[in-house]
C-alpha cells in the first residue's frame, strides 16, 4: 500500500521523533510513504483570514497527489483536517471547484476530487487493521497503561474526517494502544481540547485547558499520554513546565507519539524511534520496559 506522505510544516521542524517513528513503523508493516517534493503548507493557517486562498493551497496539494495516483497520508491532525475538509467541500460544490481550478491552471494543475486523505492512524486502523498489526507484535507492552488523546481535528467534522469514530465515543486510538499489549486508560478529560487553538492569544487559558488533562493523567498514574498531532504535542509536552507552575505541582507526564509506542512493540529500539528527541523524558517507563523485555 502506497501513500503520498504529507509532512506539513510543523513535523519536520519540531517533531522529528514523530516522522522517524512513523517511517519506521510504516516500513515494518509494509506501507510505502512516498515523498512528493512539491507538497507545501496545507492551508490551515490561512483559513480564518482568507478561506478561498486556503482552499487553493489545499487543492494544490490534493491535485499533486491525484497526479501521482496516490492517496494522501498525513501525520498532523490539523493538516489532515484542512485537506479532508477541502476535499469534501470541493467534491460537493462544482462552482467552487471550477473557481479553484482556474487558479490551479496557473501552475499547470487540476483538482478532480478523485483522491483520498487519511491520517496515519486511520491507515493503521482501517487499511491495515488490528489483526494484521497484532501479527507483527514481538515485544508486547504488557503491564503498562497509556492515556489516548484524540484531539479536535482527527474525528471532526465527521463528514469530512471519514467517520472513523463516533465523535462522542471514539475508540480507534484506544484499540490501537491495546493492540501493543498495553492498557488504554479511560479518563474524564479524554475528549478535551489541548488548548493550542488559543495559545497565541490567551496563553493562560491554553495552559489551563492543557493542565486539566495533564493533571488527571498524572493523578491516575498512566505511563504516558499518547499523541497523534504535533499541535497537541506543543501543549502537552512543550508547555508542560509552564502548566506545572500554573498547577503548582510536579507533573512529568511522558508524552509519546503513537508510532513510538507501536514501534517498541514491533521490536524497534528507543533510539530508532526518536525517544531522545522527546522533551519530557520517560526514563522510568523505558527502564521498566527494558527490564521486562
Amino acid at each position: 500500500m502506497n501513500y503520498a506522505f504529507f509532512l506539513g510544516c510543523t513535523v519536520p521542524v519540531r517533531n522529528l521523533n514523530y516522522e522517524l517513528s512513523a517511517r519506521l513503523v510504516a516500513e515494518t508493516l509494509g506501507l510505502e510513504l512516498v515523498d512528493l517534493e512539491d507538497f507545501q503548507c496545507c492551508g490551515f493557517p490561512l483559513k480564518s483570514v482568507h478561506f478561498f486562498d486556503s482552499l487553493v493551497i489545499a487543492a494544490r496539494n490534493l491535485a499533486l497527489a491525484e497526479k501521482a495516483g496516490l492517496p494522501v497520508c498525513t501525520l498532523c491532525s490539523a493538516c489532515g483536517g484542512s485537506l479532508s475538509e477541502a476535499n469534501h467541500l470541493l467534491r460537493h460544490n462544482a462552482e467552487l471547484r471550477s473557481q479553484i481550478n482556474e487558479r490551479l491552471k496557473e501552475v499547470g494543475l487540476e483538482y478532480t476530487g478523485t483522491g483520498e486523505v487519511k491520517h496515519f492512524i486511520r491507515i493503521l486502523y482501517e487499511d491495515l487493521g488490528l489483526d494484521r498489526i497484532k501479527e507483527k507484535i514481538t515485544r508486547p507492552l504488557s503491564g503498562f497503561t497509556f492515556a489516548p488523546h484524540y484531539g479536535c481535528h482527527f474525528i471532526k467534522p465527521a463528514e469530512a474526517a471519514g467517520g472513523i469514530d463516533p465523535v462522542e465515543d471514539p475508540k480507534s486510538l484506544s484499540e490501537l494502544i491495546e493492540v501493543t499489549g498495553a492498557k488504554a486508560l479511560k479518563y474524564n478529560t479524554m475528549l478535551n481540547c489541548c488548548g493550542g487553538s488559543v495559545l497565541g492569544a490567551k496563553e493562560d487559558l491554553a495552559n489551563t485547558l492543557a493542565g486539566q488533562k495533564l493533571g488527571e493523567v498524572n493523578q491516575l498514574g498512566a505511563n504516558g499520554l499518547i499523541m497523534i498531532c504535533p499541535f497537541c504535542n506543543v501543549m502537552y509536552e512543550g508547555q508542560q513546565k509552564k502548566v506545572e507552575k500554573k498547577l503548582e505541582q510536579k507533573l512529568k507526564v511522558p508524552v509519546l507519539y503513537y508510532p513510538q509506542l507501536l514501534g517498541l512493540a514491533l521490536g524497534a529500539g528507543p533510539e530508532q524511534l526518536g525517544f531522545k528527541l522527546n522533551r519530557v523524558k520517560d526514563k522510568d517507563f523505558l527502564k521498566q520496559f527494558e527490564k521486562e523485555d
